[in-house]
């Protein structure tokens, strides 16, 4: 049996659940979740960033948490966020956005998904953030949507 895609979510994917433009793709995201396609990581910035959230969506994190790994935020990742800062990838005020890229990349994921577009999955952003990565010997990550990473019915998941 083929080994699930190892993926970080960041916080948008589970506020998507809610959101009627990115509803549909989150959700079929999440299904696939707990259908085993995808091994899902997030981190306790995603908690973090969850308390201040409706109950709606924090309720869904919760039904999801036995599907999900809490991946640390520890030095290698707090050292890859402050080399995406220290090269501009994103400002300072973004650091929890450098954050999640830094601990997907840090615990082993082959990629993200988020909705965010201004700073984690934007065509300009994602070759800095993999040039950081590789100069600090870690792999290039894939960055997309869930839209983008999602199996559709008529799919070949051969490919």
């Amino acid at each position: 049996m083929k080994k699930p895609l190892r993926v970080y979510a960041d916080t948008s994917v589970f506020g998507g659940v809610f959101d009627e433009e990115f509803q549909k793709p989150s959700r079929v995201f999440f299904d696939m979740v707990r259908a085993g396609n995808f091994s899902l990581v997030v981190s306790t910035t995603v908690a973090d960033e969850l308390r201040d959230a409706p109950e709606p969506v924090r309720a869904y994190y919760r039904e999801l948490a036995k599907y999900l790994e809490v991946a640390e935020i520890d030095a290698a990742a707090l050292d890859l966020q402050a080399a995406y800062l220290n090269a501009h990838v994103v400002a300072s005020q973004w650091d929890a956005d450098a954050q999640h890229v830094a601990v997907a990349t840090v615990s082993g994921c082959q990629a993200i998904v988020s909705w965010n577009f201004r700073h984690i999955v934007n065509f300009r952003r994602i070759p800095l953030y993999n040039g950081v990565n590789m100069l600090h010997g870690f792999p290039v990550i894939a960055i997309h949507t869930p839209q983008e990473v999602i199996l559709y019915e008529d799919e070949d998941e051969g490919v």
